[in-house]
């Protein structure tokens, strides 16, 4: 008889930052009571802390799995919706082929908001899980599930350089080179001086060959997108990432229509049919799914998709306490059309000591983590943190 779901916990793990994500905060950009503040530059709302949301799925023969997603805000909200609806719906069930469970799982909303948000991260988490304890019962990694490994190592690009002054941030990015990193990301909302001016100032720092791609966080009419990125385009950019407002499919027609400069999107999509929508009609060059959004299954068939249709994998990658970084290189390894993956060395850095397992990123790459399942697991002290919700 096969092993079935048996509990599934949900947790909170929350840690202090020095500074907050993307770097100090601006004037105007005092966090409330809870913590949160919002950037000008992008009107968006971040914690000043981090925070992911983890899930512990333990079978009837005592396997256990791990999840995780975003917890950044209300994180009550995808614990709720795993405790009072997902949990009694995937307990009983055989581990041993998470994405029958995932699309049953996702089929219970689609009268109710099953296409995103918290809904779709809760599902995530979830799935995450169940591919780890699927290797895990199979005794073999993840990749392995998926069909195989094509590398063993992947190309990392640094992100994000949370430094106060340009000059500053040119200087930390020098230091990654110096670590054998050839590629580079800034956020244009935290480019005080200007996308242009930023983009100059890191190519002078960096030279000619380094790799400098811009994240325009979705802030933009495709009017503004394109007159950035032309401003940017003398500089060397390598793509222009989430120009335009993430519903406004024409606007990013426009824009990937409109520049030769490479397009880059897909973070916050959460299935492949937020995928199909947009590749109908845009001219995407890079296709970035975040494994927090997605869980495994979406990930994978989001990968196959950009196969068929020759378009570039770069995946994007918000570590969190490092379980669904794990999982998104565990995925990322099996994609024909994978060219990379971000590096968050901001979170990573600091949170390796969360994380159990051999998981890396080192002279320009990552290294997948060995072992069954995901092969990693929360370290003692994360354990330790975490917080049930």
């Amino acid at each position: 008889m096969n092993d079935v779901v048996r509990t599934i916990e949900v947790f909170a793990l929350t840690q202090t930052r020095d500074t907050p994500y993307l770097g100090a905060s601006r004037p105007g950009e005092e966090p409330n009571a809870r913590g949160y503040l919002v950037r000008k530059g992008n009107r968006t709302v971040y914690p000043t802390f981090d925070r992911s949301v983890l899930l512990r799925i333990e079978t009837r023969d005592g396997v256990v799995g791990w999840g995780e997603t975003y917890g950044l805000v209300a994180p009550g909200a995808v614990a709720e919706i795993v405790r009072d609806l997902l949990a009694d719906f995937t307990i009983g069930r055989d581990p041993s082929d998470p994405s029958a469970i995932h699309d049953d799982l996702y089929d219970l909303m689609r009268v109710r908001g099953y296409t995103g948000g918290f809904y779709v991260d809760a599902l995530a988490a979830i799935d995450i899980a169940l591919w780890d304890i699927a290797g895990r019962i199979a005794g073999r990694p993840v990749f392995e599930l998926l069909g195989g490994a094509r590398r063993m190592t992947i190309p990392a690009y640094v992100s994000g350089l949370p430094e106060k002054t340009a000059d500053a941030r040119a200087a930390l990015a020098v230091s990654w080179q110096e670590r054998g990193f050839d590629a580079f990301k800034f956020a244009t909302p935290v480019a005080d001086d200007g996308p242009a001016a930023e983009m100059e100032s890191l190519r002078a720092a960096l030279g000619p060959n380094a790799r400098i791609a811009a994240d325009m966080h979705w802030n933009q009419s495709a009017e503004e997108a394109l007159a950035l990125i032309e401003a940017m385009k003398p500089h060397g950019l390598w793509f222009a990432e989430a120009p335009v407002r993430t519903e406004d499919i024409a606007a990013l027609e426009q824009v990937s229509k409109g520049t030769d400069v490479p397009i880059a999107v897909g973070e916050e999509w959460r299935t492949v049919w937020d995928m199909r929508h947009r590749i109908e009609r845009c001219r995407i060059s890079i296709v970035q799914p975040e494994m927090g959004h997605k869980g495994i299954t979406n990930f994978v068939r989001i990968g196959a998709l950009a196969a068929e249709r020759g378009i570039d994998v770069l995946p994007h990658a918000t570590i969190g306490a490092g379980i669904f970084l794990a999982a998104s290189l565990q995925a990322s390894a099996t994609l024909p059309t994978l060219v990379g993956h971000e590096f968050q060395h901001s979170i990573f850095e600091p949170n390796r000591r969360l994380l159990a397992g051999d998981m890396d990123c080192r002279e320009g790459a990552y290294h997948l983590p060995t072992g069954a399942g995901l092969g990693v697991r929360p370290s003692e002290e994360a354990l330790r943190l975490m917080q049930r919700i």
